[in-house]
């Protein structure tokens, strides 16, 4: 069996060794064109007019494409409120308002400046209290409610009135946005970059006026995604399309890196407004706060994450008396879209600096004040209703209080800052108790097709996208343990509509729990039928097979063989052999959805996920006082993932979520002119984290828990959760500048070393 093994990620010796295939990767055709972008130059503005006069003469130029070639001009997620194309106004800097087809790639960045489009400059939105001024919305989310919030308060001890403030970040996927279309004659063939293939047939199809029958959409992987490509890689692959549909020839985009941060949406920026009553001991008596996010200038996906926000502004602890509010914003700022934590982590954090102030305030370690306040007992249910089953945390909060040798550290923490007069040291423990399902119910499902081999081999085919995260070995895994082969036997094909219609995008970190399920359940189906042939083994005429699931106990499928109830094994590959004489099918189409979702929208109340996946982190930080220069010490996380599928995986990506984390909390800062030009859109102006900034001691540890009945294997998911735990640098920031002020720092996020500099100025 070999779940809970290491197998190695299935594109692993393609990375090392350059032959993974990429979307610029595959060979241009003889007669491909390539289409360029031309962003606008105002944030807000109308578009009185658009000519390509000059490019005529240029020998490159073969047309030019607005929204009037569109059939249908409107896309988005949940709302078709965004253009594919800008026509008669822009409403972000650099929003796409015509497309370029030149036939090289290479003279596209010159035929985008000879484009002339005449504006008209308009007075625009840039900040969340602007828009709060002007009555700006996209959306206001139903409050979540608990207890007498108002009673509380006026009873509590002590009370803390604040604003938090986090911002933006970039994805920073190594592929930018990137698609082929190839009108293969009546079908419209798409290779894209996509998180959401079935979201890109859609918009490709209303963007040409083509049903969805007629438009394939294939991923075979992508260079990251981070949630940038669960909804904006789609018009990217309507530009290609309308250009293949209009010269029927294939066409290519590949947006530069400047580009692909000038026009897509990041991270939505947060701006949290609370109230919170406490007592003696830091025991929270009463929260009320009112989430306030900058959706940019349209909707996208901007209601799903404030609304996740609020699910998670809870973070690890039990809040008894809690009225949560929550208004996005509508800006004239880049659509800003999903970005992996999905607005968890922007709600979490605010709880988490909540609790550093309130261990100030009472001259308390911030770990005592978590540890009294986290979930346990009977203190289990969320402020919208959800019983928190399999709860892990106060374990997790102890166990990784004792390994991390908290106590210790803290006293030699206190000891440096009281011999350093420039420099300080903070630590802090944070946690992540992240909900896992997609919160709008129908998008819990998945489909996929597994076809077996004669030679005993399998190809399997599902809705989920590779993006690097390994979902495809984890269905490889799944599929393998199932039939008793070996995960090499199995191949995980290109992701394609052909094969698997109406799918949900791979996100939510729900991508292996949704496809391993469905991949499980088209086994279990082709096993059955195998199960029958032994059956009736013996028997000369031919065997009829029933297709009803009957799932027959007792029957192993281990080492390529098939072990009956008696003990009486048989060939894996005679059975497939003899079904295939008998005319039996050898493949199967499987379909599963989440059960056990409900929430209602309108009452704020109900279990909108199917478990949470758990964790808590301890990050020990040093701050220079007079540079504001930051170095991240150690840090140690714990998680609770249930039964690891594959522990290196699921360890690579707990790393790289803590690190992206860690990046957006200290030094990915977004700056902007005056006019909303972005000035940090390359590798050289926006700061990533690099090998110095990560922390000089990391361990990574798991607990042992097989309790998750919620899930495949007993899984837990690992996408975002430890995303979360990066938090846990920030929070040890302010806990240094804390100590070293002696009073409650009010500091945004991100902690970049100017931040660190002037919040310590500003308290000191």
């Amino acid at each position: 069996m070999s779940i809970g093994k290491n197998v190695i990620h299935d594109s692993a010796l393609g990375h090392v060794s350059g032959q993974s295939q990429y979307i610029d990767d595959i060979p241009s055709q003889k007669n491909e064109v390539y289409v360029g972008i031309v962003p606008s130059c105002f944030a807000c503005a109308d578009v009185k007019g658009i000519s390509f006069e000059k490019l005529n003469s240029h020998p490159d130029f073969i047309m030019g494409i607005t929204a009037d070639d569109l059939h249908d001009n409107s896309w988005g997620t949940i709302v078709h409120d965004q253009p594919v194309l800008a026509s008669q106004k822009v409403n972000y800097m650099s929003e796409p308002v015509a497309l370029v087809v030149s036939k090289s790639r290479y003279s596209l960045q010159e035929l985008i400046k000879l484009v002339d489009v005449d504006y008209r400059e308009k007075k625009g939105i840039f900040t969340i209290d602007d828009a709060k001024l002007e009555k700006s919305t996209i959306y206001k989310a139903h409050p979540f409610k608990r207890g007498d919030v108002q009673k509380a308060l006026k009873k509590s001890m002590h009370l803390l009135k604040g604003t938090f403030k986090c911002g933006g970040q970039e994805h920073f996927y190594l592929e930018s946005q990137a698609c082929i279309a190839y009108p293969d004659e009546d079908v419209m063939r798409v290779v894209s970059s996509s998180q959401h293939p079935s979201e890109t047939q859609r918009v490709v199809a209303h963007a040409l006026g083509l049903p969805l029958h007629h438009i394939v959409c294939e991923v075979k992987r992508m260079g990251g995604g981070f949630g940038g490509k669960e909804s904006q890689g789609a018009p990217i692959a309507a530009y290609a399309a309308i250009v293949a549909k209009k010269l029927g020839k294939p066409a290519r985009i590949s947006l530069t890196v400047d580009e692909d941060m000038k026009i897509t949406g990041k991270r939505h920026p947060f701006q949290n407004e609370y109230v919170v009553g406490f007592d003696n001991k830091g025991k929270i008596t009463a929260l009320k706060a009112h989430l306030q996010s900058d959706g940019g200038a349209y909707s996208d996906l901007s209601s799903s994450i404030l609304e996740r926000a609020m699910f998670h502004l809870d973070g690890a602890y039990y809040l008894e008396n809690v009225e949560i509010k929550a208004t996005c914003y509508k800006t004239n700022n880049h659509s800003n879209t999903a970005f992996r934590g999905f607005g968890g982590p922007q709600g979490n954090m605010t709880i988490e600096s909540i609790i550093e102030d309130i261990a100030q305030t009472l001259g308390l370690d911030s770990y005592e004040i978590r540890k009294i306040n986290c979930y346990r007992g009977s203190k289990n249910i969320t402020p919208y209703g959800q019983k928190v089953e399999n709860n892990m945390l106060p374990e997790l909060f102890e166990k990784l209080h004792k390994t991390s040798q908290y106590k210790k550290r803290k006293k030699q923490v206190e000891e440096f800052n009281k011999k350093n007069k420039y420099k300080a040291r903070g630590l802090s423990m944070t946690a992540t108790k992240f909900g896992i399902a997609f919160t709008a119910k129908f998008l819990n499902q998945a489909n996929a097709l597994v076809n077996m081999h004669l030679d005993g081999t399998v190809q399997v085919s599902t809705g989920a996208t590779e993006m690097g995260q390994g979902v495809n070995t984890k269905i490889q895994q799944t599929v393998a343990s199932a039939f008793g082969i070996k995960p090499s036997s199995v191949k995980v094909m290109t992701t394609s509509t052909e094969k698997n219609h109406n799918t949900s995008a791979t996100a939510a970190s729900s991508g292996a729990d949704l496809n391993c399920a469905a991949a499980f359940n088209a086994c279990e189906m082709i096993k059955e039928r195998l199960i029958q042939i032994a059956k009736n083994y013996n028997i000369k005429n031919e065997i009829e097979v029933s297709d009803s699931l009957k799932r027959t106990k007792g029957y192993t499928f281990k080492n390529e063989k098939v072990t009956s109830p008696s003990g009486k094994k048989y060939n894996l590959k005679d059975l497939i052999t003899k079904a295939y004489l008998n005319r039996v099918s050898l493949g199967a189409y499987a379909h599963f959805k989440t059960k056990g979702l409900e929430f209602d929208k309108d009452k704020g109340w109900g279990s909108p996920f199917n478990y949470f996946s758990q964790g808590t982190a301890v990050s020990e930080v040093e701050v220079d006082l007079l540079t504001g220069e930051l170095k991240v010490l150690r840090t140690d996380i714990l998680m609770d993932l249930g039964r690891l599928i594959n522990p290196g995986i699921d360890k690579g990506q707990t790393v790289g979520a803590f690190i992206q984390a860690m990046g957006w909390v200290t030094t990915e800062n977004l700056c902007y002119d005056d006019k909303r030009n972005l000035l940090t859109h390359s590798p050289t102006t926006y700061k990533i984290p690099n090998i110095q900034d990560i922390p000089r001691e990391f361990k990574v540890n798991f607990i042992q828990n097989h309790e998750n009945k919620r899930n495949i294997f007993q899984s837990k998911a690992v996408g975002e959760p430890p995303f979360v735990l990066g938090i846990s640098v920030w929070t040890a920031v302010k806990n240094a500048l804390s100590v070293k002020c002696s009073s409650v720092v009010e500091m945004s996020s991100p902690a970049t070393n100017e931040n660190i500099l002037i919040t310590y100025e500003k308290h000191r």
